[in-house]
């Protein structure tokens, strides 16, 4: 491992572990020894960083160099921790698992008060079993990838009537929600906006194509075409008193 990928990890791990964190738990972490990892603690004071402790009682990072001291009130720290910790319940890990490193990085900028207060959140999530909603075939790191770097994806798709079709689609967003998680994406088959049900998808891979710089203009398209679509004020109260009438009606 790169000099400068490992004193990396280490500052992640001060960053990420409960303090104070044993040489024995940061070695592990890090992929180093601990001989190495002594060595390293000694490189990053050198470099600025404020790390309390010393071997057979364990290291605190107490003022990181690499980030910009913040504020925050104590509401907004319990809402960033209870955001974070809901994240387990969309069914994706790697996302999960980058929350918790951004919220490691902004409370280890917090001043000490903050800190604390950080600590001691009284916000907690509980995410029960379930289903996994995204199945082992999809690649979401693909997906990401794709809106991001702006390419298109080749899938095999079985719509709601259980047909199936080939299509080379430009992804667009990821949509999460309780019990779904779609892919919205501009359909080069109908040409048109779908959403793509994730457990819907039966193949996925990277097509030949890029779309850039498209994306931000296809997403007000969409934007757009929604608003469209909804109805006026008159129109939806009408619709509304004919639904009550036709359920009374049958009632």
């Amino acid at each position: 491992m790169a000099r400068s990928d490992r004193l990396m990890r280490l500052m992640d791990a001060l960053r990420r572990l409960p303090a104070p964190v044993t040489a024995e738990r940061l070695a592990a972490d890090s992929g180093v020894s601990p001989r190495q990892l002594y060595r390293d603690i000694a490189t990053l004071r050198a470099g600025g960083a404020l790390i309390d402790g010393e071997a057979g009682v364990g290291y605190r990072l107490t003022e990181d160099p690499a980030l910009p001291p913040q504020s925050f009130n104590r509401l907004e720290i319990e809402a960033l921790r209870l955001a974070v910790a809901l994240l387990p319940r969309l069914g994706d890990p790697t996302l999960a698992q980058a929350g918790e490193a951004a919220l490691a990085r902004i409370f280890a900028s917090l001043p000490e008060r903050q800190a604390q207060q950080a600590l001691h959140a009284i916000s907690r999530a509980w995410t029960p079993d379930r289903d996994r909603m995204v199945p082992p075939h999809i690649d979401l790191d693909l997906i990401r990838q794709a809106c991001w770097e702006e390419f298109s994806l080749s899938i095999r798709y079985r719509d709601l009537s259980e047909a199936e079709t080939d299509r080379e689609i430009w992804p667009l967003g990821i949509s999460h929600s309780d019990n779904h998680l779609m892919l919205l994406a501009h359909c080069r088959l109908r040409m048109d906006f779908r959403l793509f049900h994730a457990p819907r998808i039966l193949r996925l891979a990277e097509g030949g194509f890029s779309f850039r710089p498209r994306r931000a203009a296809l997403l007000r398209d969409y934007v757009a075409s929604l608003k469209l679509a909804e109805p006026c004020p008159a129109e939806a109260a009408q619709a509304a008193g004919e639904k009550i009438a036709r359920d009374s009606s049958q009632a």
